[in-house]
């Protein structure tokens, strides 16, 4: 493969160099809050934006000036260009940071701050515009001679003429949203009966996320590894990149953990040439359109054959992972960014750039990974956000202290399914690539977030893999690694810790002194058993007795053997238990008692408990929700399908593929439900009759009833398979 080293186009008009003296903040959550911070340190006063949701964010309270701009909806608010305008006049801003994702990359957003005469902290119009369009950059591109993936990308093609194509094309093969980014939108598909069924989809996805159901297709490259070079350009003509990052550990083509530089470069006899090579194909995308600002062109690199490597995207924005792009180079992203929309020559050479260690980042989602990575909401009841202590972690050599949390997490902040899943990125860097691991999983283990499922534990099972741990990675390696995957349950250590702290709760809420105030079963003579009962995911239910007698306190589950326990410490942290094992420290949160109300299953509250990156809530239940839970347990013979049908998640149905009271087969899809810019498809767990309870735009909470279905009772299961 050879790439030309310098190219035809232009450089950018140079800008002459200003001062900001307010920069507004065009986003929210943890970018929001990172922006923020390097603006404060350059001096720059921050605006921040919120929805309605997000009154009481931390980007809101870190900002030295915040503008309510709208409802929760990000088309009310966030996507909201006049409203974003109108608050830059209101404060004073003269420019405007994107942050990604929302109107990061909308070139009518660009068009309407220049024609305000507002910066924008980005490249200009016409990169926007070209790279926007995965269409056409992948054309326009292979002008300059950067490779591209083998496809057919050509604006407004039909579906049939996208089934015709596809066989040139192979299988399988990639459907891909043009103005799409992020994952978001893209189709895996396998066989060519599969691909009208899947246009389908794949264009309702692509015009709800970006506003544009045009299609392309691409060859899909075999054990890929998803490898990309951060680009810095100003507008005087300078282009450099700052290494590669490896992206290839993803889930639905979200990347999960990042890292710089690639493991596969690194173990290449070649690897400075390889990087070199790459590194000057970016450079070449970028100069292509003139571009300026920080921006990073995506490549595919087959596994196979490393010596080959196909343009995908550029990303016109910041992304997600440049920390680890910070971290070994000890340049400031943002900071350029700001310096280089502001007119400021890039002082930093190609020759200046120097990659020292290694970093690696991961990605903290508001997610259940057990359940297919299903999204999930709640309220942040505890929170501890920090690296690792100087300690030898689990028999490897000592971690190193190099840990960076980026987060917009806060206590009591509600995580709701309006806006995407990640709550915050945990970066650690170490002299090579093994310690920067090291060092991730122990700030990890220490990483406290409750109130609300999280992946954290997924991701130390997965950073501790040992062809991850190899560098053996592809795109692929995360669903094939997950169903082998051993996840923690709550045990009978936490299940007491649980019980220990309703507990402690309930005999120091009376005044010192006041036993009769005290609702412990107090008597004359010893303290009496105090009971809990409590709901445990899954469904089982589990009774905890404690008793305190001359100091020693036993706890027994399910009228078990007693076990003796001592409570070593109490703090707003948690609960350190000593059992005959030796001190356990959990974190533990708990809901303020009638904070939701009693539900429908008989839950009163919530607590939450964790330990060494894992969590769980348990359901604190009352007789009835006791008595509710056990008679579930019986009535439906084990492993009988369930003929609800059941939102596994707060949502809104999108879609609905069947009729009411139309006969559908086992397995058959029948609504679509989207949250988290996720979209989930139900199917029917028997055949029958189905009967609707909810339509396209319904708003729906997590296990309600979408729909039910009616067996006929006159044919059973053993008349189907006589009849077959």
């Amino acid at each position: 493969m050879t790439l030309p080293t310098t190219t035809t186009a232009p450089p950018a008009p140079a800008v002459a160099a200003r001062t900001f003296s307010a920069v507004l903040v065009a986003n929210r959550g943890e970018i929001a809050c990172r922006v923020i911070q390097t603006l404060k340190e350059m001096g720059i006063r921050s605006v921040a934006v919120y929805s309605d949701a997000d009154k009481d964010a931390k980007h809101v309270a870190l900002a030295d000036t915040a503008v309510a701009i709208g409802g929760t909806a990000p088309a009310e608010s966030y996507l909201k260009i006049d409203a974003i305008i109108d608050a830059c006049r209101r404060t004073g801003a003269d420019a405007v940071h994107p942050g990604y994702g929302f109107l990061s990359e909308n070139v009518e957003f660009a068009k309407a701050l220049d024609a305000a005469g507002i910066t924008f902290i980005g490249p200009g119009i016409n990169a926007i515009d070209v790279m926007g369009d995965k269409i056409r950059s992948k054309n326009h591109v292979m002008t300059y001679g950067v490779p591209c993936v083998p496809g057919i990308a050509q604006p407004g093609l039909t579906d049939q003429e996208l089934i015709d194509a596809a066989a040139a094309v192979g299988f399988p093969l990639l459907i891909k949203p043009s103005a799409g980014g992020g994952g978001k939108g893209m189709h895996v598909v396998e066989r060519a009966e599969d691909m009208a069924s899947t246009l389908v989809t794949a264009r309702r996805v692509a015009a709800s996320a970006f506003g544009d159901d045009t299609l392309f297709l691409e060859r899909l490259i075999s054990t890929p590894r998803h490898i990309e070079v951060q680009v810095l350009a100003d507008n005087h003509g300078n282009v450099i990149h700052l290494g590669e990052r490896e992206c290839s550990l993803q889930r639905r083509h979200q990347k999960v953990i990042e890292e710089a530089p690639s493991a596969l470069f690194e173990s290449l006899p070649d690897g400075v040439e390889q990087r070199a090579r790459i590194g000057e194909a970016a450079c070449n995308a970028a100069r292509s359109v003139n571009y300026s600002g920080a921006g990073t062109v995506e490549f595919l690199v087959s596994d196979e054959h490393p010596d080959e490597f196909f343009f995908m995207e550029m990303n016109t924005r910041l992304q997600v992972e440049h920390p680890v792009t910070e971290m070994v180079t000890g340049i400031d992203l943002v900071e350029w960014q700001v310096r280089i929309a502001a007119g400021e020559v890039l002082t930093v050479a190609q020759s200046d750039v120097v990659l020292h260690g290694h970093a690696v980042e991961a990605r903290v989602y508001a997610e259940v990974p057990e359940r297919n990575f299903m999204p999930s909401m709640g309220r942040v009841v505890a929170l501890a956000e920090h690296g690792p202590a100087d300690a030898t972690i689990s028999g490897r050599q000592q971690a190193q202290a190099n840990v960076r949390i980026d987060s917009a997490m806060r206590n009591n902040l509600e995580i709701t399914g309006d806006y995407d899943p990640m709550l915050a990125k945990v970066i650690a860097w170490g002299g090579d690539r093994t310690a920067a691991l090291d060092t991730l999983d122990a700030a990890l283990g220490r990483y406290t977030l409750l109130g609300v499922d999280t992946n954290v534990e997924y991701l130390r099972l997965l950073i501790n893999d040992s062809e991850v741990r190899a560098g053996q990675l592809d795109t692929g390696l995360i669903e094939r690694k997950l169903p082998s995957m051993s996840f923690r349950h709550a045990g009978s250590e936490e299940l007491i810790a649980a019980a220990l702290t309703l507990w402690l709760e309930r005999t120091g809420s009376a005044p010192a002194g006041d036993a009769w105030a005290t609702p412990d079963s107090w008597r004359v003579g010893a303290r009496g058993a105090w009971t809990a009962t409590l709901g445990i995911p899954g469904g089982s239910v589990a009774t905890v007795s404690v008793t305190e007698e001359d100091g020693t306190v036993t706890a027994s589950i399910d009228g078990g053997q007693p076990v003796n326990v001592r409570v070593a410490d109490r703090s707003v942290d948690g609960i350190v238990l000593e059992f005959d094992g030796g001190p356990v420290t959990y974190a533990v949160g708990v809901d303020p008692p009638g904070q939701n109300g009693v539900s429908e299953l008989g839950s009163v509250r919530d607590i939450h408990i964790g330990n060494d990156g894992w969590s769980c809530r348990l359901e604190v239940l009352n007789r009835a929700g006791r008595l509710r839970r056990m008679l579930a347990g019986i009535q439906r013979d084990e492993g009988a399908a369930d003929p609800e049908v059941r939102s596994p998640m707060p949502g809104t149905v999108v879609s609905v593929s069947v009729s009411d009271g139309e006969t559908v087969e086992e397995g058959q899809v029948l609504l679509a439900v989207e949250a988290m810019k996720m979209e989930h498809h139900l199917v029917a767990s028997v055949a029958g009759t189905v009967h609707l309870t909810s339509k396209p735009g319904d708003l729906v909470k997590a296990d309600q009833v979408l729909a039910t279905i009616h067996v006929d009772a006159g044919t059973t299961s053993t008349d189907k398979e006589i009849q077959s």
